[in-house]
This record gives C-alpha cells, sequence and structure tokens, in this order.
C-alpha cells in the first residue's frame, strides 16, 4: 500500500500541471482573439480650412492722443487757479488768471490813442475838403492841395495803426485768463497763487493730457513688414492692410479694447532694423497713462483659408523631419512628411502635405502600425473647438 501511494504523487502532479497548461493556453487564446477583434482606438479629427492670423507680440508705451503744455501768453503775477489737479478739463476751460490790471490800463490808453487818431482824421479831412473847395477855384496852389492830401492819408494811417494796438491790447486782457485749448486730464499746478507768470519760462503752468483715446507706439522688425506685403500682393491676405491689435497689459493681462494701426514709420532704425508702429487704443475708462508699458500682438501674416492641426499631431522622423498620421477611408494609418508654418495657439498651419477633408490621427499616433485597422474617436479639444469656422472667420 505505502509503494502505491508513492507512485501516485508524480502522476497526479503531471495532470495538474497539463491541466494549469491548458487554462493559461485557452486563457491566452481568448485574450489573443479579444485583441485582435477590437482595433486599437485612435483620436482623430477631420482637417477643415480656417482662417489663420498670426501675430508677434511685441513691448511698446502709452503716449496721449494729445498733450498741451499751457503756456502764459502775457507775463503778469498769478491770482487764483481755477481747477482741481488730476480732475478733467473741458476745452477753452478757464485754468489760471492773472492779474488784469495793467492789461486794462494798457487798453485803455490804447482806446485813447485811438481817439486822438481819429481826431485827426477828422481835422485832416475838412482841412482837405477847404483846400480841394479853393483848388478847384483856383486860389489854392497845387502844392497846398499835395500837402493836404499827404495829411489826409497819414490821418487815416494813423487810425488804422490805432486801431489794431486797441485789437493787441484787448487780446492781452482776453489772454489774462488762461484757457485749456484742449479736453483731458490736467496735472498738477506748476505755479501758484503769486507766482510770476511769464511769456518767455521753460516751466510750463501745467498740462493737460487728452486719454480718451492713447497711442501705443510699438517696434517692429521691418522683415515682418516685407512678409506682410509680399502676402497682400500674392492675395494670401485679404484684411493685412486694416489689422485690428490685440492690446495686453505688462503682467499679460488682455485688454477689453482692440486697437487699431494707424501708420508705421518710413524710415528704419539702422541700429535694430526696426520701425515704430502706432497704434490707436480707446481708453474710455482712463486705465491706461501715458508712460506705461504694454504689449500688443501686432498681426504679422494671414491665412484665409489654412489647415491646421493641434500640435501633438505632429511627430517626428529619424531625420527630425515633420510627418502626420493619417487616416485612410479604411481606417487604416499611414505616415505622411508636412511642410509646418507658425505655431498659433497651440495648433500648427500646413503648408503643404496635406489636403481639406483629411483625417489625421491626433493621439495614439503608437498604436498606428501599417496595415491595422484602427478605431477612430473624434478627438476632444478645448482649444481646437473654440477655433473659429471658415463662415465665422
Amino acid at each position: 500500500m505505502p509503494a502505491l501511494r508513492h507512485h501516485s504523487i508524480p502522476a497526479v502532479l503531471t495532470a495538474a500541471a497539463l491541466l494549469l497548461g491548458a487554462c493559461t493556453k485557452g486563457e491566452s487564446g481568448t485574450a489573443n482573439a479579444d485583441q485582435a477583434a477590437d482595433p486599437p482606438r485612435v483620436a482623430v479629427i477631420t482637417v477643415e480650412p480656417r482662417r489663420v492670423v498670426v501675430t508677434d507680440e511685441l513691448p511698446g508705451r502709452v503716449s496721449a492722443l494729445r498733450t498741451a503744455e499751457i503756456r502764459p501768453q502775457v507775463s503778469g503775477i498769478v491770482q487764483k487757479v481755477l481747477f482741481i489737479e488730476g480732475s478733467e478739463v473741458t476745452a477753452d476751460q478757464p485754468l489760471f488768471q492773472i492779474d488784469p490790471a495793467p492789461l486794462a490800463a494798457d487798453a485803455e490808453a490804447a482806446e485813447a490813442v485811438l481817439a486822438r487818431a481819429q481826431a485827426d482824421l477828422l481835422n485832416a479831412g475838412l482841412k482837405h475838403e477847404r483846400i480841394q473847395a479853393l483848388s478847384d477855384a483856383r486860389t489854392a496852389s497845387a502844392a497846398a492841395l499835395g500837402d493836404a492830401t499827404a495829411a489826409l492819408a497819414q490821418a487815416k494811417a494813423s487810425v488804422a495803426e490805432a486801431t489794431a494796438t486797441l485789437t493787441r491790447r484787448k487780446l492781452e486782457l482776453a489772454h489774462a485768463t488762461v484757457r485749456s485749448p484742449v479736453p483731458g486730464r490736467i496735472g498738477q499746478a506748476l505755479t501758484t497763487e503769486g507766482g510770476l507768470a511769464s511769456v518767455g519760462g521753460t516751466t510750463p503752468l501745467a498740462v493737460v493730457q487728452q486719454l480718451d483715446r492713447v497711442y501705443l507706439d510699438v517696434r517692429q522688425p521691418s522683415v515682418r513688414r516685407e512678409a506682410l506685403e509680399d502676402m497682400v500682393a500674392s492675395g494670401r491676405s485679404e484684411e493685412a492692410d486694416t489689422p485690428v491689435v490685440d492690446i495686453l497689459t505688462i503682467a499679460g493681462k488682455p485688454y477689453e479694447f482692440p486697437g487699431k494701426v494707424l501708420f508705421s514709420d518710413t524710415t528704419v532704425d539702422p541700429g535694430t532694423g526696426s520701425l515704430t508702429l502706432r497704434v490707436e487704443v480707446p481708453n474710455p475708462h482712463r486705465q491706461l497713462l501715458p508712460g506705461m508699458y504694454m504689449r500688443a500682438r501686432v498681426p504679422s501674416a494671414v491665412y484665409s483659408a489654412a489647415l491646421t492641426v493641434p500640435q501633438q499631431a505632429v511627430g517626428r522622423d529619424a531625420a527630425g523631419k515633420p510627418q502626420l498620421t493619417v487616416l485612410s477611408s479604411d481606417n487604416t494609418a499611414a505616415t505622411r512628411a508636412v511642410e509646418l508654418g507658425p505655431l498659433v495657439e497651440r495648433q500648427y498651419v500646413i503648408l503643404s502635405g496635406l489636403s481639406a477633408g483629411e483625417t489625421v490621427v491626433v493621439e495614439g499616433q503608437d498604436r498606428a502600425e501599417p496595415g491595422r485597422p484602427l478605431s477612430p474617436v473624434p478627438y476632444q479639444s478645448a482649444e481646437y473647438q473654440s477655433a473659429p469656422s471658415p463662415s465665422e472667420g
């Protein structure tokens, strides 16, 4: 009995091993069959043309739309400051009052001079009439008539001169009230009551800046302008002549109002090879102040019907050249070499090698073996979904 039990143990172990191997082989076969039955899933997109604007983010400095230095047109002692520092002022609003008494006295003196000149004119006219009558009766000489005519002309000239002087004195009296030539925000008063306002002074009384709109002066590489002009000439850009410029704060936050390009300078800086570009920006809330640094996204190229793919869809071959995995109608994939354009909002512009309507694998390229059927699913991306459609461009 012990001998029989001794020989049966190996047989039992062998049978168990065979049974376990058969089970394992069966499970492996089932897994392989399931794997063959379910093609790998890949995320894909169908490429459609859309409008793409390529921008350069450039720094710039804000300047006021108009800056007026308030300077006196007459000299005198400042009697009153008629504004609140830092407030908004309107055009022709009084800002300073210069002592008008000396100017008023000058105006009165000019009026007296004019009155005397008018009296002299009246006398010269009467004298000329008498001499003219005597000359007609041949009782006055031609010399006497000539002297009377000259005296009349001189009296008229004196009246004209006195009238001009009076007008000048009245203007000076009016200029004793210093007014703002433009609407805008006024800064601090650079003189106070009792200060001397001098016509030849180097320091203005105050400064008014119009800030409802401001200028942003940025420097753009001249090569960008050349590329943009080439695109316009080739017909690839329809709106490059009137680009809209997005404005960013120096911290990178977007500004709510876009700007528009007014002009670019006609001279290239020989040291940097750049052009000054002036952008006009609305500033209704007075958030932008002169001297601030901002950033502007200036269009450098416009593609009216560009084919774009997400950045992760682009792979590289052994030589480092870009390529895409394109899905055919039978859901098999093939790699294709392409030419890349600029990268805009995490999407590459494809310049060549791809046609509209083709399907590109975005995720799962490692599972896309040549000739192997794939299971495509739509690629979900917030950036791609938010891209404008061709009709929105």
